[in-house]
């Protein structure tokens, strides 16, 4: 019943019209029973715009408790239009303003079912109901919120009849003084207004008053303790309705602890959200809120390194990247790693064993457990060519840059044997290698090619993106001055050179904004080499389809 549009969620209370409205109806099942009247008051910044009242003709006999409640009889409704012929006046009076009652769903509820039958669309407008309102706002000056109650504990003018016209103006004072009342509360907006009733029984409530200036804009909040410490950092498209979620429809374990402790708010606008979410990471990253996991373990990250200044290379996992070798990351653990590793070694026979070997083999050495099982070349025991073995890691580093199928193939057709012969275990063991191998490509390949476009200007739909090596020094809407953000950008060394771990996470976050919204872009100027929308595998493509099959 309830469907907000873009343009509501922002727009000053002062600027809302509002349709105020009450029925009457034979009995409270919307199956059986009709209705019998009704009102509408509509009003905007305290004014009101019009009225709208019309008795209804049920089509079926009032019964005498009906009457007694509502002094509606039968032979007032006699000559009244039927609802089929008030329900299209009705929807031309409301048009696309705020629907408003006390305990409006009831009333909602039979307008919608009596349009349905008449073949018509059901409203689909916001609604305000001054009922959970109340209880939020007055709860505890009140016996109870109902409207005849509220009426006369604070003197409104009209007084609830059980007419619709005088019930609806009398709701109408009601949400006035509401308004009046959520005012203090930090509610300005029509999306405070719909977010309040939710927030009614939050013990951090009073904190509220903490988001009075937070604007309706992209950005990065901050939520400080008494000392003025980060607690915790967040990004989002609308500042203020983001941070007052945390008040309402946000039930993660860390919020309560998290409200409790802070004492202040502080935040920085951005031109959009995927500058939000650069100028997010750079925060996480120099500040490591307790609050905040993700973002702020970038310490751990590692890569695979191929060792080809040796004469046998192998793969190894590094925290650094070193001089020498060919290096695919940061990646997210050291597990993923070892995934990306046994992957590798599952399709292809290069060795397993960490000994370093130079020109220089030992004699005589027993060969590792990979190769006494036939799955990998060993150079321990002295009798493997080494030109056969560079074969091997050529195609070692063919996989990890422009041939991926060289590894995911055979681990495919892998997976496939495995599963014929019922061997399932194993079978899920190397699929997880199979992706763990496939996202590791995927995402070096992202990384890759945003850091050779060099220093590069790119539009993306309104924005204006200032790039350089992978990470964003400006970006500004069409139509106003660059800034900068108010964090300078990591420092990242010229491709081809390994990407540090502290500029992995701006870097693909940059790489995989870019990868969306390609084909909407436009390249404004550019140092090195542009290739998006990026090549898609096959292989790659074909095990993600068949994973989340």
């Amino acid at each position: 019943m309830v469907q907000r549009s873009f343009d509501d969620l922002g727009t000053p209370l002062c600027d809302v019209t509002f349709c105020v409205l009450d029925i009457e109806t034979t009995g409270t099942d919307r199956g059986s029973d009709a209705i019998t009247e009704i009102g509408v008051v509509k009003v905007r910044a305290g004014e009101q715009l019009g009225t709208m009242a019309t008795l209804v003709n049920p089509g079926t006999g009032i019964s005498p408790v009906i009457t007694v409640l509502t002094g509606i009889t039968n032979s007032m409704v006699a000559a009244a239009p039927h609802i089929d012929t008030v329900l299209p006046t009705l929807q031309e009076f409301i048009g696309d303003a705020v629907i408003v009652g006390h305990n409006v769903g009831f009333d909602m509820g039979f307008i919608n079912t009596a349009l349905r039958r008449g073949g018509r669309d059901a409203f689909t407008n916001t609604v305000v109901d001054t009922l959970p309102l109340a209880r939020r706002l007055v709860r505890d000056e009140v016996p109870d919120c109902k409207l005849g109650t509220l009426a006369a504990r604070f003197r409104l003018s009209t007084r609830p009849t059980h007419r619709a016209l005088d019930d609806a103006m009398a709701t109408t004072e009601l949400l006035h003084l509401l308004l009046e009342r959520a005012a203090g509360l930090g509610v300005t907006g029509l999306d405070d207004l719909v977010a309040l009733p939710t927030m009614g029984a939050h013990p951090q409530a009073a904190k509220l008053k903490l988001t009075d200036r937070l604007p309706r804009s992209p950005g990065v909040y901050r939520f400080l303790d008494g000392e003025g410490r980060v607690l915790y950092v967040g990004k989002a498209t609308n500042l203020r309705q983001r941070v007052r979620s945390y008040f309402s429809s946000d039930d993660r374990r860390k919020i309560g602890p998290l409200l409790r402790e802070t004492q202040r708010l502080a935040h920085s606008t951005t031109p959009d959200a995927l500058t939000a979410e650069v100028l997010e990471l750079r925060y996480l990253h120099r500040l490591a809120p307790r609050y905040n996991r993700v973002g702020t373990t970038w310490q751990k990250y590692c890569y695979v390194r191929l060792t080809t200044d040796e004469a046998f290379p192998r793969l190894t996992v590094v925290s650094e990247p070193a001089d020498t070798g060919m290096h695919i990351g940061p990646l997210s653990s050291k597990t993923t790693a070892l995934a990306v590793i046994e992957a590798v070694q599952t399709a292809l026979p290069i060795r397993r064993c960490n000994t370093r070997v130079g020109v220089r083999r030992p004699k005589n050495a027993v060969p590792c457990r990979g190769a006494q099982l036939g799955v990998a070349m060993c150079p321990c025991s002295g009798d493997i060519d080494e030109a056969a073995y560079w074969r091997v890691v050529a195609q070692v580093l063919a996989a990890f840059t422009h041939s991926p199928e060289l590894v995911l193939r055979p681990l495919w057709q892998r997976v496939e044997h495995l599963a014929a012969t019922q061997r399932y275990e194993e079978a899920a063991l190397t699929r997880d290698r199979a992706q763990a191998f496939a996202a590791a490509v995927g995402r070096q390949r992202l990384i890759d090619q945003l850091r050779a476009a060099g220093d590069v200007g790119v539009r993306l739909h309104d924005t204006t993106y200032h790039l350089r090596d992978g990470v964003l020094l400006d970006a500004a809407l069409d139509g106003q001055l660059s800034t900068g953000l108010e964090l300078p950008p990591p420092d990242t060394p010229p491709a081809p050179a390994p990407l540090p771990r502290h500029a992995a996470d701006e870097v693909l976050c940059l790489a995989r904004a870019i990868e969306r919204a390609s084909f909407h872009a436009r390249l404004l100027w550019c140092s090195g080499e542009w290739a998006w929308p990026a090549t898609q595998v096959p292989e790659i493509t074909r095990l993600a389809d068949v994973a989340a099959a």
